[in-house]
């Protein structure tokens, strides 16, 4: 019988969005509610720390930004597919989230006038993006950890890996997982769920993701009968560091870097001549491509032929002060400091713009369960996500979740039952897994997924790579129940936790893939070879993926267009 906990509301995630909606829930009730912070890893080890270049908000209405532009740029860079009311909502809320991480100590970085310092980012038409010099979302866990302790009410579940969102008549009745350092099974109940569990960017090989990231959350959600939403949208950011894909910031282009091929050329020029380096990330990640495949980039033996990005005319002094951490993983991980060499980069797997649906307060069809951050779709980012909207979108929702969750408990009075057949179904199923014989290997399978995601699922993409594609990933989830769980044993079994990702990986990658094959028309960061061009006669749509017995079934739903007329995207 596994053991059972209860909370008021259980915090599945615990990065950005994650500690924003319990800091949230914090103050609205004084203190006086039981919230339970669920992780896979350490608290303070969630990928938000990675996040490196800023946090876009309109600071600066006095001086030519305003919240109108903020929209207008997010709804362009979206391809027109993100919902307006939500871009606006968005804009409206941030300057006083960067206000109120001000007030709860971040460093932000100063100008010479001791304001809150801002720079430029891709597909901004002002420089909004906030920074705590390439550090930023580090100090904004940081900073929101450090608001949370003030209040006596949360326990942390670290460690304990999910592996179920317990669905009761309909309604969210609690989670279902494993605690790491004990192997034991254990049931958290609670009246309420936000599910802040970041993107699924491992499916890829070359990628700027923790290991840890593998779409749990959308992946579970999905089992509980919830849709996923635009999960052919993945971002593919311009700057990854070769060969390892760690993340170069945005912020190298937005301090003013420059991206060459092997000629030394400023190629930005031929795709993009009025924002040059600091167009939208799908616009560069295709442009970078493009070079390559042209033969006017830096060939690797193993397939990763990269092109430059220099700084060095930057000088020391403000890559030391603006993009320390850059310089620092450069030199540690490849030898080269930026100060005097150029850094060698490539497109990378990045950011989920899909995810669970929901609703603009971020509630989704469950009664009871909410999403917010790189996990939910509440359609801010359409096609394409526009740099420094993602922490923003992380703390924007973060707090707005958390304050629907406040004003919804008093009608969320009764704990649902705790379904005991699934319980006995996933004891049943990590029975099967640990029983499991073969000669596939389970490590093995996950490189042969990602590898394939890699080839087929890239920058650009076509009908018939991306049904070979589906076919692969179909193969390889037949292959897995082949290929057994070796270690059997309780504690700190990473084994079983690799087997039950590959599970969550190989259901995301299908609805990816399925969701790409069937959208024929290229938008934002789905460009199709054999579809080139936008179809918004046929394809101005979200779409919805639902879990069956068989393959997933696709839906669509209309794009919410209350002020702009999709256009002609140029910069």
């Amino acid at each position: 019988m596994a053991q059972s906990l209860t909370h008021d509301v259980l915090i599945l995630g615990a990065g950005l969005a994650g500690l924003r909606a319990a800091v949230e829930l914090s103050h609205r009730l004084d203190g006086k509610v039981d919230i339970g912070i669920v992780s896979k890893v350490q608290l303070m080890r969630a990928h938000s720390v990675c996040a490196e270049g800023g946090t876009s908000a309109v600071l600066r209405s006095e001086e030519g930004d305003s919240l109108e532009l903020h929209a207008w740029d997010t709804v362009k860079g979206s391809d027109f597919l993100a919902d307006q009311d939500v871009v606006r909502r968005f804009v409206s809320v941030m300057p006083n989230e960067i206000m109120l991480l001000d007030h709860w100590g971040i460093p932000w970085t100063r100008d010479e006038n001791g304001r809150i310092a801002q720079r430029p980012f891709g597909g901004h038409s002002y420089p909004r993006a906030t920074l705590a010099a390439d550090k930023t979302g580090f100090f904004e866990m940081q900073t929101l950890y450090d608001e949370l302790v003030r209040f006596k009410c949360f326990t942390r579940y670290d460690e304990f890996f999910v592996t179920d969102i317990l669905v009761e008549d309909g309604a969210f009745a609690g989670l279902l997982g494993i605690h790491a350092p004990s192997g034991e099974t254990v049931t958290l109940r609670g009246r309420a769920l936000l599910i802040a569990t970041g993107g699924g960017g491992t499916l890829y090989g070359f990628t700027t993701y923790s290991e840890t990231v593998t779409g749990d959350g959308m992946a579970m959600a999905y089992r509980a009968g919830l849709p996923l939403e635009d999960m052919e949208f993945l971002q593919f950011h311009p700057t990854g560091l070769v060969p390892n894909g760690i993340l170069i910031t945005e912020a190298c282009r937005g301090e003013g870097g420059y991206l060459r091929n092997n000629t030394g050329e400023r190629f930005m020029q031929k795709y993009a001549p009025s924002k040059m380096e600091l167009a939208p990330r799908d616009m560069v990640s295709r442009a970078e491509m493009t070079e390559i495949l042209e033969g006017r980039g830096f060939p690797q033996k193993d397939g990763l032929d990269y092109l430059h990005l220099d700084l060095t005319h930057l000088g020391a002094e403000r890559i030391n002060s603006r993009l320390p951490l850059i310089r620092e993983v450069c030199i540690k991980f490849v030898g080269v400091d930026p100060i005097t060499q150029p850094i060698p980069i490539r497109p990378v797997a990045h950011y989920s713009m899909g995810g669970i649906e929901t609703d603009i307060d971020g509630l989704t069809r469950i009664p009871g369960v909410w999403a917010a951050g790189e996990a939910a779709c509440v359609s801010l980012h359409g096609g394409n996500r526009l740099g420094a909207n993602s922490t923003a979108e992380c703390i924007a929702w973060g707090g707005i979740t958390g304050a629907e969750i406040a004003k919804a408990l008093p009608s969320l009075k009764t704990l649902r039952p705790v379904p005991q057949d699934q319980i006995r179904a996933r004891d049943q199923q990590i029975g099967a897994l640990l029983k499991r014989e073969g000669k596939e290997n389970l490590y093995d399978l996950r490189r042969e997924l990602r590898a394939t995601m890699d080839r087929y699922v890239g920058v650009f993409r076509k009908g018939e790579d991306l049904c070979n594609a589906l076919d692969l990933i179909r193969a390889i989830r037949e292959r897995s129940l082949c290929a057994p769980v070796k270690d059997k044993s309780a504690v700190y079994n990473s084994n079983l936790f690799h087997a039950l990702e590959l599970e969550n990986l190989l259901d995301l990658a299908e609805v990816t893939v399925m969701g790409a094959v069937a959208r024929q028309e290229s938008r934002g960061a789905h460009a199709r070879r054999d579809f080139s061009t936008r179809d918004d006669d046929n394809w101005l749509k979200h779409t919805l993926a639902w879990q069956t017995a068989s393959t997933p079934r696709l839906d669509y739903k209309p794009v919410t267009i209350d002020t702009w007329k999709p256009v002609e995207r140029k910069y």
